[in-house]
Protein backbone atom coordinates (compact mmCIF):
# COMPACT_ATOMS: atom_id res chain seq x y z
CA UNK A 1 0.00 0.00 0.00
CA UNK A 2 1.32 3.49 -1.06
CA UNK A 3 1.48 6.59 1.14
CA UNK A 4 2.62 10.44 0.47
CA UNK A 5 6.22 10.46 -0.27
CA UNK A 6 6.31 13.38 1.72
CA UNK A 7 5.42 11.58 4.90
CA UNK A 8 7.77 8.86 4.70
CA UNK A 9 11.42 9.44 6.49
CA UNK A 10 14.23 7.13 5.20
CA UNK A 11 17.92 6.99 7.17
CA UNK A 12 20.74 4.99 5.69
CA UNK A 13 23.17 3.59 7.92
CA UNK A 14 26.21 2.29 5.96
CA UNK A 15 28.48 0.79 8.38
CA UNK A 16 31.58 -1.72 8.39
CA UNK A 17 29.46 -4.76 9.14
CA UNK A 18 26.41 -3.92 7.84
CA UNK A 19 23.84 -2.08 6.05
CA UNK A 20 20.36 -0.79 7.48
CA UNK A 21 18.07 1.17 5.86
CA UNK A 22 14.99 2.00 8.29
CA UNK A 23 11.73 3.96 7.23
CA UNK A 24 9.62 5.59 9.17
CA UNK A 25 6.25 7.63 8.33
CA UNK A 26 5.72 10.99 10.01
CA UNK A 27 2.34 10.81 11.14
CA UNK A 28 0.34 13.19 13.09
CA UNK A 29 0.75 11.51 16.42
CA UNK A 30 4.37 11.06 15.89
CA UNK A 31 6.77 8.66 13.99
CA UNK A 32 5.25 5.65 13.26
CA UNK A 33 8.10 2.00 11.72
CA UNK A 34 7.14 1.60 8.55
CA UNK A 35 9.75 -1.39 7.08
CA UNK A 36 13.24 -2.24 7.74
CA UNK A 37 16.50 -3.92 5.49
CA UNK A 38 19.47 -5.50 6.45
CA UNK A 39 22.16 -6.46 4.32
CA UNK A 40 26.32 -7.84 5.19
CA UNK A 41 28.43 -4.69 4.20
CA UNK A 42 30.89 -5.01 1.44
CA UNK A 43 33.27 -2.77 -0.14
CA UNK A 44 33.53 -1.00 3.46
CA UNK A 45 36.71 -0.91 6.30
CA UNK A 46 36.96 1.40 8.92
CA UNK A 47 33.82 3.51 7.77
CA UNK A 48 35.55 4.26 4.67
CA UNK A 49 34.39 2.83 1.02
CA UNK A 50 37.28 0.44 -0.58
CA UNK A 51 35.30 -1.35 -3.13
CA UNK A 52 32.78 1.09 -4.61
CA UNK A 53 30.76 -1.89 -6.68
CA UNK A 54 30.69 -4.00 -3.57
CA UNK A 55 29.26 -1.36 -1.50
CA UNK A 56 26.71 -0.43 -4.19
CA UNK A 57 25.25 -3.92 -4.25
CA UNK A 58 25.20 -4.55 -0.29
CA UNK A 59 23.26 -1.01 -0.08
CA UNK A 60 20.74 -1.78 -2.98
CA UNK A 61 19.91 -5.10 -1.44
CA UNK A 62 18.93 -3.40 2.08
CA UNK A 63 17.50 -0.94 -0.10
CA UNK A 64 15.57 -3.62 -1.87
CA UNK A 65 14.55 -5.33 1.74
CA UNK A 66 13.50 -2.24 3.42
CA UNK A 67 10.85 -1.28 0.35
CA UNK A 68 9.47 -5.12 0.25
CA UNK A 69 8.63 -4.46 3.99
CA UNK A 70 7.31 -0.98 3.63
CA UNK A 71 5.02 -1.64 0.39
CA UNK A 72 6.64 1.87 -0.81
CA UNK A 73 9.67 2.97 -3.15
CA UNK A 74 12.46 4.55 -1.50
CA UNK A 75 13.46 7.73 -3.48
CA UNK A 76 15.29 10.13 -0.52
CA UNK A 77 17.30 8.90 2.57
CA UNK A 78 19.25 11.13 5.04
CA UNK A 79 22.70 9.33 5.51
CA UNK A 80 25.61 8.69 8.37
CA UNK A 81 28.54 9.69 8.00
CA UNK A 82 31.93 8.57 10.24
CA UNK A 83 34.77 7.28 10.36
CA UNK A 84 38.54 8.35 11.33
CA UNK A 85 38.29 10.86 8.53
CA UNK A 86 35.91 13.16 10.98
CA UNK A 87 37.15 15.98 12.86
CA UNK A 88 36.01 18.74 15.12
CA UNK A 89 37.03 21.78 16.34
CA UNK A 90 36.03 24.95 18.09
CA UNK A 91 35.82 27.67 16.38
CA UNK A 92 34.19 31.66 16.97
CA UNK A 93 33.48 35.08 15.00
CA UNK A 94 31.64 37.88 15.72
CA UNK A 95 30.07 41.06 14.28
CA UNK A 96 30.52 44.73 16.16
CA UNK A 97 27.34 47.06 15.24
CA UNK A 98 29.46 50.07 16.47
CA UNK A 99 28.73 52.39 19.32
CA UNK A 100 24.28 52.34 19.33
CA UNK A 101 22.86 48.43 20.70
CA UNK A 102 20.90 47.14 17.33
CA UNK A 103 18.47 44.16 17.68
CA UNK A 104 19.64 40.97 16.72
CA UNK A 105 17.76 39.76 13.07
CA UNK A 106 18.63 36.24 11.37
CA UNK A 107 21.13 38.17 8.87
CA UNK A 108 23.50 39.21 12.05
CA UNK A 109 23.14 35.72 13.22
CA UNK A 110 24.12 33.75 9.81
CA UNK A 111 26.60 36.35 9.23
CA UNK A 112 27.94 35.67 12.23
CA UNK A 113 28.49 32.22 12.30
CA UNK A 114 30.19 32.77 8.67
CA UNK A 115 32.22 34.72 10.58
CA UNK A 116 33.04 31.38 12.82
CA UNK A 117 33.49 29.20 10.16
CA UNK A 118 36.16 31.14 8.36
CA UNK A 119 38.65 28.92 9.13
CA UNK A 120 41.46 27.73 6.65
CA UNK A 121 41.02 24.05 6.04
CA UNK A 122 42.85 21.85 4.20
CA UNK A 123 41.30 21.55 0.31
CA UNK A 124 40.47 17.64 1.10
CA UNK A 125 37.78 18.96 3.84
CA UNK A 126 34.72 19.25 4.01
CA UNK A 127 32.02 20.93 6.80
CA UNK A 128 29.34 18.43 7.90
CA UNK A 129 28.06 20.62 10.30
CA UNK A 130 27.95 23.87 12.03
CA UNK A 131 26.86 23.58 16.00
CA UNK A 132 26.78 26.52 18.37
CA UNK A 133 27.71 26.53 21.26
CA UNK A 134 26.65 29.74 22.46
CA UNK A 135 26.32 33.69 21.59
CA UNK A 136 27.91 36.63 23.42
CA UNK A 137 25.99 40.09 23.46
CA UNK A 138 28.66 42.14 24.31
CA UNK A 139 29.92 40.65 27.64
CA UNK A 140 26.71 38.84 28.09
CA UNK A 141 27.77 34.52 27.10
CA UNK A 142 25.29 31.60 27.59
CA UNK A 143 22.74 32.86 25.12
CA UNK A 144 21.39 30.04 22.88
CA UNK A 145 19.09 32.33 21.12
CA UNK A 146 20.07 36.20 20.53
CA UNK A 147 17.06 36.94 18.03
CA UNK A 148 15.14 39.84 19.04
CA UNK A 149 18.09 41.32 21.63
CA UNK A 150 19.63 44.21 21.53
CA UNK A 151 23.75 44.58 21.62
CA UNK A 152 26.35 46.20 19.60
CA UNK A 153 28.37 43.31 19.07
CA UNK A 154 27.47 39.60 18.61
CA UNK A 155 29.75 36.80 18.96
CA UNK A 156 29.54 33.09 18.70
CA UNK A 157 31.40 30.05 19.50
CA UNK A 158 30.88 27.20 17.02
CA UNK A 159 31.85 23.51 17.04
CA UNK A 160 32.30 23.02 13.41
CA UNK A 161 32.51 18.51 12.33
CA UNK A 162 34.53 18.44 9.54
CA UNK A 163 35.02 15.20 7.09
CA UNK A 164 37.05 14.09 4.30
CA UNK A 165 35.73 15.23 1.40
CA UNK A 166 36.48 12.07 -0.49
CA UNK A 167 35.41 9.59 2.31
CA UNK A 168 32.45 11.15 2.98
CA UNK A 169 31.52 11.83 -1.64
CA UNK A 170 31.82 7.89 -1.46
CA UNK A 171 28.98 7.24 0.81
CA UNK A 172 27.03 9.82 -0.71
CA UNK A 173 27.91 8.48 -4.49
CA UNK A 174 27.24 5.00 -3.26
CA UNK A 175 23.98 5.85 -1.87
CA UNK A 176 23.18 7.49 -5.29
CA UNK A 177 24.31 4.52 -7.48
CA UNK A 178 21.91 2.24 -5.72
CA UNK A 179 18.94 4.57 -6.77
CA UNK A 180 18.48 6.49 -3.66
CA UNK A 181 19.01 10.12 -3.70
CA UNK A 182 20.68 11.77 -0.63
CA UNK A 183 18.72 14.76 0.98
CA UNK A 184 21.19 15.10 3.72
CA UNK A 185 24.55 13.81 5.76
CA UNK A 186 24.91 13.81 9.03
CA UNK A 187 27.60 12.62 11.77
CA UNK A 188 26.48 9.61 13.30
CA UNK A 189 26.82 10.05 16.91
CA UNK A 190 25.00 13.21 16.54
CA UNK A 191 21.95 11.47 14.83
CA UNK A 192 22.73 8.85 17.43
CA UNK A 193 21.85 10.66 20.53
CA UNK A 194 18.42 11.91 19.25
CA UNK A 195 18.17 8.10 20.24
CA UNK A 196 20.27 7.73 23.10
CA UNK A 197 20.69 10.80 25.40
CA UNK A 198 18.48 12.25 27.67
CA UNK A 199 18.13 15.90 27.80
CA UNK A 200 19.25 16.60 31.37
CA UNK A 201 22.70 14.78 30.42
CA UNK A 202 23.00 17.02 27.81
CA UNK A 203 22.84 19.93 29.96
CA UNK A 204 25.07 18.38 32.68
CA UNK A 205 27.55 17.21 30.49
CA UNK A 206 27.98 13.92 28.54
CA UNK A 207 30.23 11.30 26.38
CA UNK A 208 28.52 9.47 23.82
CA UNK A 209 30.67 6.75 22.37
CA UNK A 210 29.22 4.73 19.60
CA UNK A 211 31.04 2.14 19.00
CA UNK A 212 31.17 0.44 15.69
CA UNK A 213 32.36 -2.35 14.11
CA UNK A 214 35.86 -0.54 12.39
CA UNK A 215 35.70 2.79 14.60
CA UNK A 216 34.41 4.36 17.99
CA UNK A 217 32.72 7.85 17.42
CA UNK A 218 32.70 10.17 20.30
CA UNK A 219 30.53 12.94 20.57
CA UNK A 220 30.79 15.34 23.87
CA UNK A 221 27.70 17.67 24.91
CA UNK A 222 27.41 20.77 27.54
CA UNK A 223 25.15 23.08 28.73
CA UNK A 224 22.67 21.42 25.86
CA UNK A 225 25.21 22.27 22.62
CA UNK A 226 28.06 19.78 21.14
CA UNK A 227 31.55 20.72 22.48
CA UNK A 228 33.86 18.45 21.15
CA UNK A 229 33.87 15.03 18.93
CA UNK A 230 36.37 12.34 17.37
CA UNK A 231 37.13 9.38 16.02
CA UNK A 232 38.96 6.42 18.07
CA UNK A 233 40.36 4.00 15.39
CA UNK A 234 38.93 1.00 17.30
CA UNK A 235 35.96 -0.87 16.75
CA UNK A 236 34.70 -4.12 17.31
CA UNK A 237 36.29 -5.66 14.05
CA UNK A 238 39.19 -5.10 16.09
CA UNK A 239 38.26 -7.14 18.94
CA UNK A 240 37.27 -9.94 16.16
CA UNK A 241 40.46 -9.85 14.69
CA UNK A 242 42.43 -10.50 18.03
CA UNK A 243 40.36 -13.12 18.32
CA UNK A 244 41.42 -15.16 15.10
CA UNK A 245 44.61 -14.55 15.84
CA UNK A 246 44.62 -15.22 19.04
CA UNK A 247 42.92 -18.79 19.05
CA UNK A 248 44.07 -19.21 15.28
CA UNK A 249 40.71 -19.68 14.12
CA UNK A 250 38.93 -18.02 10.84
CA UNK A 251 37.49 -14.80 11.59
CA UNK A 252 34.07 -15.53 10.86
CA UNK A 253 34.19 -18.19 13.54
CA UNK A 254 36.25 -15.41 16.15
CA UNK A 255 32.61 -13.40 15.57
CA UNK A 256 30.40 -16.44 16.54
CA UNK A 257 32.65 -16.67 19.65
CA UNK A 258 33.28 -12.97 20.39
CA UNK A 259 29.19 -12.91 20.18
CA UNK A 260 28.27 -16.04 21.97
CA UNK A 261 31.14 -16.30 24.54
CA UNK A 262 32.91 -12.64 24.64
CA UNK A 263 33.82 -11.32 28.04
CA UNK A 264 36.15 -8.08 28.65
CA UNK A 265 36.77 -8.61 32.16
CA UNK A 266 38.68 -12.15 32.93
CA UNK A 267 38.31 -12.34 36.59
CA UNK A 268 34.60 -12.82 35.69
CA UNK A 269 35.14 -16.15 33.95
CA UNK A 270 35.21 -19.88 36.08
CA UNK A 271 38.45 -21.15 35.67
CA UNK A 272 36.75 -24.38 34.38
CA UNK A 273 34.54 -23.40 31.75
CA UNK A 274 35.75 -24.65 28.22
CA UNK A 275 34.47 -24.10 24.64
CA UNK A 276 34.92 -25.63 20.98
CA UNK A 277 37.18 -23.46 19.12
CA UNK A 278 37.58 -24.38 14.85
CA UNK A 279 40.89 -24.26 13.85
CA UNK A 280 41.89 -23.44 10.41
CA UNK A 281 42.27 -25.55 7.50
CA UNK A 282 41.74 -28.68 7.98
CA UNK A 283 43.01 -29.31 11.41
CA UNK A 284 40.27 -30.67 14.06
CA UNK A 285 38.57 -28.53 16.51
CA UNK A 286 40.29 -27.97 20.18
CA UNK A 287 38.66 -27.19 23.58
CA UNK A 288 40.24 -24.18 24.86
CA UNK A 289 39.43 -22.43 28.58
CA UNK A 290 36.97 -19.60 28.08
CA UNK A 291 39.28 -17.29 29.94
CA UNK A 292 41.72 -17.21 27.31
CA UNK A 293 38.90 -15.41 25.38
CA UNK A 294 38.99 -12.70 28.03
CA UNK A 295 42.79 -12.83 28.67
CA UNK A 296 42.70 -11.61 24.32
CA UNK A 297 39.93 -9.06 24.77
CA UNK A 298 40.38 -7.54 28.15
CA UNK A 299 43.58 -5.56 26.85
CA UNK A 300 41.99 -4.24 24.01
CA UNK A 301 38.93 -3.12 25.96
CA UNK A 302 41.14 -1.32 28.39
CA UNK A 303 43.28 0.19 25.13
CA UNK A 304 39.83 1.47 24.12
CA UNK A 305 38.76 3.07 27.02
CA UNK A 306 42.35 4.71 28.07
CA UNK A 307 41.85 6.29 24.05
CA UNK A 308 38.61 7.57 24.89
CA UNK A 309 39.82 8.87 28.29
CA UNK A 310 42.93 10.29 26.92
CA UNK A 311 40.87 11.78 23.88
CA UNK A 312 38.34 13.50 26.31
CA UNK A 313 41.79 14.33 28.80
CA UNK A 314 43.71 16.02 26.12
CA UNK A 315 40.68 17.83 24.36
CA UNK A 316 39.86 19.56 28.33
CA UNK A 317 36.38 18.06 27.87
CA UNK A 318 36.22 15.17 30.23
CA UNK A 319 36.14 17.29 33.42
CA UNK A 320 33.20 18.73 31.72
CA UNK A 321 31.57 15.08 31.48
CA UNK A 322 29.78 14.93 35.10
CA UNK A 323 27.53 12.81 33.76
CA UNK A 324 29.65 10.28 32.97
CA UNK A 325 29.68 8.29 29.49
CA UNK A 326 26.85 6.31 27.38
CA UNK A 327 28.11 3.68 25.43
CA UNK A 328 26.41 2.24 22.43
CA UNK A 329 26.56 0.23 19.18
CA UNK A 330 27.17 -3.00 18.43
CA UNK A 331 30.34 -2.67 20.58
CA UNK A 332 28.94 -1.89 23.64
CA UNK A 333 27.07 -5.25 23.90
CA UNK A 334 30.37 -7.10 25.01
CA UNK A 335 29.75 -7.70 28.35
CA UNK A 336 31.88 -5.96 31.03
CA UNK A 337 33.00 -3.02 28.86
CA UNK A 338 30.86 -0.85 31.40
CA UNK A 339 32.83 -1.97 34.20
CA UNK A 340 36.37 -1.43 31.93
CA UNK A 341 34.97 1.81 30.98
CA UNK A 342 33.74 3.21 34.73
CA UNK A 343 37.37 1.73 36.04
CA UNK A 344 39.20 3.33 33.08
CA UNK A 345 37.90 6.65 32.79
CA UNK A 346 36.36 7.42 36.51
CA UNK A 347 33.27 8.37 35.45
CA UNK A 348 30.07 7.15 35.67
CA UNK A 349 29.25 4.80 32.68
CA UNK A 350 25.99 3.24 31.00
CA UNK A 351 24.67 0.87 28.01
CA UNK A 352 22.27 3.24 25.67
CA UNK A 353 19.03 1.28 24.69
CA UNK A 354 17.62 3.47 21.85
CA UNK A 355 13.86 4.93 21.97
CA UNK A 356 11.93 2.93 20.22
CA UNK A 357 9.36 3.83 16.90
CA UNK A 358 5.72 3.62 17.26
CA UNK A 359 5.00 -0.37 16.21
CA UNK A 360 9.13 -0.85 15.75
CA UNK A 361 9.98 -4.53 15.87
CA UNK A 362 11.52 -5.37 19.05
CA UNK A 363 14.96 -6.58 17.23
CA UNK A 364 15.34 -2.85 16.41
CA UNK A 365 15.24 -1.80 20.25
CA UNK A 366 19.47 -2.72 20.33
CA UNK A 367 22.21 -0.80 20.89
CA UNK A 368 23.23 -1.60 17.20
CA UNK A 369 20.65 0.00 15.69
CA UNK A 370 20.65 3.62 17.50
CA UNK A 371 22.55 5.41 14.67
CA UNK A 372 19.45 4.28 12.44
CA UNK A 373 16.96 5.24 14.80
CA UNK A 374 18.60 8.36 15.83
CA UNK A 375 18.63 9.44 12.06
CA UNK A 376 15.29 9.40 12.01
CA UNK A 377 14.48 11.50 14.72
CA UNK A 378 17.37 13.68 13.20
CA UNK A 379 15.50 13.47 9.90
CA UNK A 380 11.88 14.69 11.54
CA UNK A 381 13.78 17.60 13.12
CA UNK A 382 15.52 18.82 10.35
CA UNK A 383 12.38 18.07 8.72
CA UNK A 384 10.51 20.44 11.37
CA UNK A 385 13.22 22.76 11.38
CA UNK A 386 12.73 23.85 7.77
CA UNK A 387 9.02 24.19 8.06
CA UNK A 388 9.43 26.75 10.73
CA UNK A 389 12.23 29.10 9.61
CA UNK A 390 12.65 32.00 6.61
CA UNK A 391 14.30 30.80 3.80
CA UNK A 392 18.01 32.22 3.52
CA UNK A 393 19.11 29.37 5.90
CA UNK A 394 21.09 26.25 5.01
CA UNK A 395 19.18 23.31 5.99
CA UNK A 396 22.26 21.86 8.30
CA UNK A 397 22.82 25.20 10.26
CA UNK A 398 18.93 26.11 10.04
CA UNK A 399 18.19 22.93 11.58
CA UNK A 400 21.01 22.69 14.18
CA UNK A 401 19.84 26.47 15.41
CA UNK A 402 16.01 25.46 15.58
CA UNK A 403 16.94 22.32 17.72
CA UNK A 404 20.11 22.18 18.93
CA UNK A 405 19.16 22.01 22.52
CA UNK A 406 16.32 19.21 21.88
Amino acid sequence: MGMPRSSLLTAVDVGSAKICVLTAENTETGLRYRGHGLAESRGMRKGVIVDLDKAVHSIQKAVERAEDACGAPIERAIIGVAGPHVRGVNTHGGLAFGSRSREIAREEIRLAVEKAKAIPLPSDREVLHLLPREFILDDQSGIHDPLGMMATRLEVRVHMVTAGSSAAQNVVTAVNRAGVHVDDTVYEPLACADSVLRADERELGICLADMGAGSTSLIVFLDGSVIHTAVIPIGGDHFTSDLSVGLCTPVAEAEKIKKLYGHVSVTMIPEGNEIEVPSVGDRPSRLLSQRMIAEILEPRARELCEHVRDNLRHAGVLDACAAGLVLTGGGSRLPGIVDIAESVARKSVRLSWPAPLSKMPAILAEPEYATALGMIFYGQRARNARGMQDGGWSSRLRSMLAGKGA
